[in-house]
């Protein structure tokens, strides 16, 4: 496969990637963990918080491309866009708009 060259082409090629509700479900619970605790640590000022938002945010994920779709995780290949997509995913299911 072509190195992908734009957010443009990679959000479709991300979805395809989470195509599994299971998938997608592991994903919104290790977002949501990952603000919950980003929250978390800045109200109290507890900057350990901060060390846990990789374990939760990626953990859950992680574990979803392993056992349940059975690829291997975009992170490894395209790090910031797939961090980026996590998120645009996220705020889409949150507001009814992601389209599979």
């Amino acid at each position: 496969m072509a190195r992908i060259q734009s957010f443009r082409e990679f959000y479709p090629y991300y979805l395809s990637e989470h195509s599994k509700p299971r998938t997608r479900n592991l994903h919104y619970v290790g977002t949501t963990l990952f603000f919950v605790l980003l929250l978390t640590g800045l109200w109290r000022q507890q900057w350990y918080y901060f060390a846990l938002l990789p374990v939760v945010g990626y953990g859950f994920a992680w574990v979803g491309h392993f056992f349940v779709e059975k690829n291997k995780p975009a992170t490894f290949q395209y790090p910031l866009w797939s961090l980026a997509s996590d998120f645009v995913m996220y705020f889409q299911w949150l507001s009814g708009r992601l389209k599979l």
